[in-house]
């Protein structure tokens, strides 16, 4: 993996608030354990010198397939003792058991047996000095003492070799849970085509790290009728054996919808960090404009995402420069001054800024006016923002700030016609 890779699978856990207990630890610096043990086995008689060539792999191949039997290494050099062709370097092989069976009880998939017949002698070390995969991990595991392997079910037919592995070693099995794969809406294997393909493209779609979590939690797992759940709850309640061993389709709108409930209940304070980050990303200043636990407050029954959220917040922390010219022709008509002016009145007169103290300001402007909240809301809202969508009048106003408020309904009252 590369430096940005590595960084990237960090950089996501801290995201989520998981901290990795230790690591992270590259194969590459231990090629010297690696060849220890490969060659231990060499030793113990549990693993041999394959000195076939490339030719004569292809032409065993061919002839298999000729025959219409598997391809597979048929272990010409397991047992020969006859002195090894000159240049040719070897590939070291591991001796799988010729009879018997290799049982894996998978937690999630049940018990799957699979035959010894069926699998050769699988290479632990290539010729160019380099240890092979299901070698690397069944020694990386022993040594870190690893007592569950979770990983993808694409990786079953890894198991048996790598039991065997762990046998021949003396070493203790580990128990094992192969996870079905996740799928798109359209029930292809998940990928970029599908959208956000790593944690933290979901964090710049805008989403929160309490709802992925919760949603990747129930994905494929199920607690009765239970869709929410506390990190405290996913760690009490959750188990491998309980995961569904068919795959899942990832619903991109469920996942909408989980973020939405988030943004709605969990503490703004909790979420303003991340909207923050979002209205930089937007290219905008989050000191300029409200506090972002206004902003939180004023949108979140509105939009789904934070990404939305720092997107729709832009026209209180900018400058007001545009009109849409259809809320303009409708709103800031000649009847719209009398409410406007009585707004301002009202607004300037306030002695404390709040969306309550706003609300207050605004009925009371309408109650002078002999007329509903709405026919002052109506082009007030233009004012504040330049067009008919916005939140509730009274968070409109008070996220623009009392002196902004107040210059924005002097620019729109400029704007009537006489």
């Amino acid at each position: 993996s590369t430096e940005a890779a590595i960084a990237g699978i960090i950089d996501g856990m801290r995201w989520l608030d998981l901290e990795h207990d230790e690591g992270p630890y590259f194969q590459t610096q231990r090629f010297d354990r690696y060849r220890q043990v490969a060659h231990e086995l060499l030793a113990a008689g549990k693993a041999y010198q394959c000195w076939c060539t490339k030719e004569e792999l292809e032409a065993m191949r061919a002839d298999q397939e000729a025959r219409g039997l598997k391809p597979r290494y048929n272990g010409y050099w397991r047992d020969r003792v006859e002195a090894p062709p000159a240049g040719v370097t070897p590939v070291i092989r591991f001796k799988n058991p010729l009879h018997g069976e290799v049982v894996v009880d998978d937690r999630v998939r049940g018990r799957v047996i699979f035959d010894n017949a069926e699998l050769d002698d699988l290479i632990i070390w290539r010729s160019d000095d380099s240890p092979t995969y299901n070698f690397c991990v069944v020694v990386d595991d022993a040594d870190m003492r690893i007592t569950d392997v979770i990983r993808g079910d694409d990786h079953l037919n890894n198991t048996p070799r790598q039991i065997n592995i762990y046998e021949a070693l003396g070493q203790a099995v580990p128990r094992f849970a192969h996870l079905p794969m996740i799928l798109g809406p359209d029930g292809a294997k998940l990928s970029k085509r599908h959208g956000a393909v790593n944690v933290l493209g979901y964090r710049e779609d805008g989403y929160l790290p309490n709802a992925l979590l919760n949603y990747l939690v129930r994905l494929g797992w199920s607690y009765g009728d239970q869709e929410i759940f506390s990190r405290a709850e996913m760690i009490a309640l959750f188990s491998a054996d309980d995961v569904n061993h068919s795959a899942s389709r990832f619903d991109v709108e469920k996942l909408r919808w989980l973020n939405q409930h988030y943004l709605k209940t969990m503490d703004p304070a909790e979420i303003a960090p991340e909207l923050r980050w979002h209205l930089q990303q937007q290219g905008l200043d989050p000191d300029r404009g409200p506090a972002a636990e206004d902003l939180i407050v004023g949108l979140r029954e509105r939009v789904h995402t934070l990404k939305e959220m720092a997107e729709r917040a832009r026209v209180w922390i900018d400058p007001l420069t545009q009109y849409d010219d259809a809320a303009v022709a409708k709103h800031l008509t000649a009847a719209a001054r009398a409410p406007l002016q009585a707004a301002h009145e009202a607004l300037a007169a306030a002695t404390e800024w709040s969306a309550v103290s706003v609300h207050e300001a605004l009925a009371a402007a309408a109650t002078t006016l002999g007329v509903g909240l709405g026919k002052v809301a109506q082009p007030l809202r233009v004012a504040i923002t330049g067009t008919q969508v916005s939140p509730s009048i009274d968070h409109t106003v008070y996220l623009a700030g009392k002196a902004e408020a107040l210059k924005r309904i002097d620019a729109a009252l400029a704007k009537l016609p006489a």
